[in-house]
């Protein structure tokens, strides 16, 4: 199957080397997808422009494909999901949750100069940077691209509800199954609540798996696109 693997914040295709390696190895397409504005050198690219490379990559895929997404990004791979529903075996959601309609897509820190940078580790301190040592600290800082303003602060819109009949596997790094268990359950992530199939999984890692533990999170994708 194809899986297209989309990386988050300050992030290119790159960082996908490893999990689209073994996931080969494992019989699987792996597509790692650098969007634009995140290491294709479009400084001025917007939220609609990342939207339209995830579909333009959808169309593309050979048949149904699974749709990875990476944090902030898991807004992308449902809107994803929300664009070509008949596409989309399946969407894996890895250590984030999908935007709600009409919400900001990830303005989350200081943009300054029409550009989010990397804001250092001091907002990750605790477990979501507990396995990068020293070493991946100073790869991931010097290798991150500023997120342009018009993709952090740009609008999620989701128009078609067939979204919701796309199964979901959440993959669950620095917080458990039964922590996203609860809030699926409590109506605090509006579309997974809404989703028909929801199956949550524990990776034993910080937020950047596929950094920290990239052949075990390349076998999770792996599972989840050959399950029903």
């Amino acid at each position: 199957m194809d899986i297209l693997l989309i990386g988050g914040l300050w992030l290119n295709g790159s960082v996908w080397d490893r999990v689209a390696s073994t996931l080969t190895s494992l019989g699987h397409r792996p597509v790692p997808l650098t969007l634009p504005g995140q290491g294709d050198g479009a400084a001025a690219a917007t939220l609609d422009d990342q939207v339209g490379a995830v579909v333009d990559a959808v169309d593309a895929a050979s048949g149904r494909l699974m749709v990875v997404g990476h944090s902030a990004a898991c807004a992308l791979a449902w809107l994803a999901a929300d664009r070509r529903p008949e596409r989309l075996a399946k969407v894996a959601l890895i250590g984030g949750i999908p935007v709600a309609d009409a919400q900001p897509y990830a303005d989350f820190f200081e943009v300054r100069d029409g550009v989010m940078r990397f804001p250092g580790w001091e907002p990750f301190q605790g477990p979501e940077a507990a396995d990068l040592d020293d070493e991946a600290r100073r790869a991931f800082a010097a290798d991150a691209v500023p997120v342009p303003e018009g993709v952090a602060r740009g609008v999620v819109r989701l128009t078609d509800e067939r979204r919701y009949d796309v199964p979901v596997v959440l993959v669950c790094p620095e917080f458990t199954p039964a922590q996203a268990r609860k809030w699926i359950d409590a109506g605090d992530v509006p579309e997974l609540s809404r989703a028909g199939q929801v199956d949550c999984v524990d990776i034993d890692s910080g937020h950047w798996p596929m950094i920290t533990k990239p052949v075990e999170l390349a076998r999770i994708l792996a599972a989840a696109a050959e399950a029903p």
